[in-house]
């Protein structure tokens, strides 16, 4: 006899998986004000229910507090983004929502260490190097849905959350920084706090426009309005 599933007990994430997936976007402005690690270690538990290779579970999660571990991850972060600030200030000349999006990477750079804690994913082994494209598919495929699940468990609770990989543009230096062995690979970086902004829908592209049935190119859906379109930014 099958067992029925039970309501998730916890108050805080009785949003509906449709509102969660709707509003969720990159919250970068985060506020300095502690998070429990009861909150903390809820999220990271969903996280680890996702889809994994082989059921190999091959992921770690390093949660970062100590002031002196961000301040080197934010030294990582700016070093990064001082390269890409030019190119993403070039591309935001002509375009407001590309300028928004610089200002809150700059934000973020600048606010690095105030944010309450960092979440760093890893996986066990090293990942690919002049592989074919699917070896780093399938190595990457083994944590991504998890980080994914860990950013709608925060959604759902309320705090801010944003998936970036500038601090590790030198996994040498990463791996240092977290004290993590050589078998053990970061691969994203999750700033978790309380938003200083709020979450809201999001604007994408219609669906239709993107879908490609059969043979790239094939688009049937096109001018059909099958699929509403999504509600726009606020």
């Amino acid at each position: 006899m099958a067992v029925e599933q039970q309501p998730d007990p916890d108050p805080h994430l009785t949003m509906s998986l449709v509102e969660a997936m709707s509003t969720q976007r990159a919250i970068r402005r985060l506020r300095s004000d502690p998070v429990d690690d009861d909150v903390v270690l809820r999220c990271l538990e969903l996280a680890t229910r996702a889809p994994t290779s082989g059921n190999r579970q091959g992921w770690e999660f390093v949660v970062v507090r100590d002031p002196a571990v961000k301040h080197q991850l934010a030294r990582l972060n700016r070093q990064a983004w001082s390269v890409y600030r030019r190119l993403g200030a070039r591309a935001a000349r002509r375009d407001e929502t590309q300028r928004k999006i610089v200002a809150a990477v700059q934000w973020q750079a600048d606010h690095f260490e105030e944010v309450p804690m960092v979440v760093v994913p890893c996986l066990h082994g090293r990942s690919p190097v002049f592989a074919p494209p699917v070896a780093a598919a399938s190595y990457y495929g083994s944590i991504f849905p998890a980080v994914q699940n860990l950013l709608l468990a925060a959604r759902a609770v309320g705090l801010g959350a944003a998936l970036i990989t500038l601090p590790l543009w030198s996994v040498t230096l990463a791996r240092r920084t977290l004290g993590l062995p050589r078998t053990v690979t970061p691969v994203a970086v999750v700033p978790l706090g309380w938003p200083r902004g709020h979450y809201g829908p999001t604007s994408r592209r219609p669906v239709e426009e993107l879908v490609h049935l059969d043979r790239y190119g094939h688009q049937p859906f096109v001018g059909t309005g099958r699929v509403a379109a999504p509600a726009a930014a606020e």
